[in-house]
């Protein structure tokens, strides 16, 4: 299947008191027509930023995207200019973003009805009248009960949940090719969660749009994504398949994660093992593996910089200096 976006060595720096941060540090992946993708890892290993990075949206200052390519319908987004025209065609358009926390995203002093008209108008160049169908129409789409009396309520008068199917509704108005979900469950109930994941999964089939699922909630991908890709400091340190990352993770902290989170098919009463220290400041980073000072097979590590990607199976690739094929990894523990 082709690629709808490829994204090649994106590096996005922000300029602190305290130095440079490599928020962003050369990661590459792709997104085929129709396909599902999970960005996992912990808070704050740029996840969000890289999509943001991606549409355009870091704040500059003290934000910069230095370096990279961002290829979406054989164009590179970077060089149409934030602001652009260009830009802010694909934005909404073509590319569309749910964020991670929609009161904070949606207008409080505009209706829900004047923010899902205005994007149809904007967009799509619908006359106001057909607009305001095609909203109401959104609404009811994503399940908001009695939506033609509602639409003219505002973000405040709707629960969190609601809200949330807002912004969905948002996000698939104006037919894109992409959606972007920056942790689209973070402030709903875990009931409330598997209704929305389960929604922008029929999103995905109805309406035949690609889907990035920026988490750290390795439930959501097991079950949703296609392809993950896992992220720490900056970078992409494991990717694959959902079979690659869950039954044959590769990586320590990959590994790591997998175990510091229940898992139904374990024994009952394991311990759960958290991941030993903290994740690195990532001001003035050297260029040494950022793993290694929590790593528990530092000692035995062979390499020397930061470990470049390297292909394990055929969508599987790993970034580590050591090579556990053929060895278990309790051999290289002791």
């Amino acid at each position: 299947m082709a690629a709808l976006l490829k994204v090649r060595n994106l590096k996005t720096q922000f300029r602190t008191e305290g130095g440079l941060v490599k928020a962003v540090d050369g990661i590459s992946y792709h997104v085929d027509e129709q396909e599902i993708i999970g960005l996992v890892g912990e808070s704050g290993c740029g996840k969000s930023v890289s999509q943001l990075s991606t549409l355009q949206l870091i704040p500059n200052p003290p934000g910069e995207v230095v370096d990279g390519e961002v290829i979406f319908e054989g164009k590179d987004l970077l060089k149409f200019g934030a602001n652009g025209e260009k830009m802010r065609s694909v934005r909404g358009g073509k590319i569309s973003m749910i964020f991670q926390e929609p009161m904070t995203s949606l207008n409080p002093v505009l209706t829900v009805g004047e923010q899902l008209v205005e994007m149809l108008e904007l967009h799509l160049k619908m006359p106001r009248q057909a607009a305001e169908k095609r909203a109401v129409e959104l609404l009811e789409m994503v399940g908001i009960p009695d939506a033609s009396a509602r639409i003219d309520n505002y973000p405040h008068q709707f629960s969190g949940g609601m809200r949330q199917r807002i912004m969905i509704a948002m996000a698939i108005s104006c037919n894109p090719k992409l959606v972007i979900a920056d942790e689209p469950t973070t402030a709903v109930d875990v009931t409330t969660q598997a209704q929305l994941l389960e929604l922008m999964k029929d999103m995905v089939r109805r309406f035949n749009v690609s889907l990035i699922i920026v988490t750290h909630n390795l439930g959501v991908v097991a079950r949703y994504a296609q392809r993950i890709y896992v992220m720490y400091a900056g970078r992409i340190i494991e990717s694959g398949t959902s079979k690659d990352i869950f039954i044959d993770s590769y990586h320590p902290y990959t590994v790591g994660l997998l175990k510091s989170v229940p898992r139904l098919d374990e024994q009952r009463g394991k311990k759960l093992v958290p991941i030993s220290g903290l994740p690195p400041n990532l001001v003035n980073m050297p260029d040494i593996c950022a793993f290694r000072p929590r790593c528990p097979y530092a000692t035995q590590c062979p390499g020397e910089g930061y470990p470049e990607l390297r292909q394990i199976s055929d969508q599987h690739f790993v970034a580590c200096h050591i090579d556990f094929q053929g060895k278990s990894r309790e051999f290289y523990a002791k």
